[in-house]
């Protein structure tokens, strides 16, 4: 009984995570192609996902907006990768992050 409650909480810890990274990854690939014009690799464009994803319900949070769902937590993510690489822009002088070159 115990080891099964065990496994449950481990592989629903291990599904969170993967769902994490596949939501991070594809927010953060939106929001570098929008705002840098595909410069990030994929593991760039899942850590800004995910950070983004902090980032952006941490915001929202203070708002007082919050929801549940595979949908708002993509838009949150989005949203935080957007403001997140927006700001790294701002900072760097528009030479942004990532070393792709841009595609023409």
């Amino acid at each position: 009984m115990v080891l099964s409650l065990v496994m449950a909480s481990v592989l629903g810890t291990l599904w969170a995570w993967l769902v994490w990274i596949v939501v991070g990854g594809l927010a953060g690939a939106l929001a570098d192609r929008l705002i840098q014009g595909d410069k990030l690799g994929i593991l760039g464009n899942i850590v800004i996902g995910i950070v983004g994803g902090v980032v952006g319900g941490a915001i929202l949070g203070l708002f007082g907006l919050d929801g549940n769902g595979i949908i708002w937590t993509f838009v949150t993510a989005f949203l935080g990768a957007v403001l997140l690489l927006w700001l790294i822009n701002a900072v760097t002088g528009g030479r942004g992050i990532g070393k792709r070159a841009r595609k023409v």
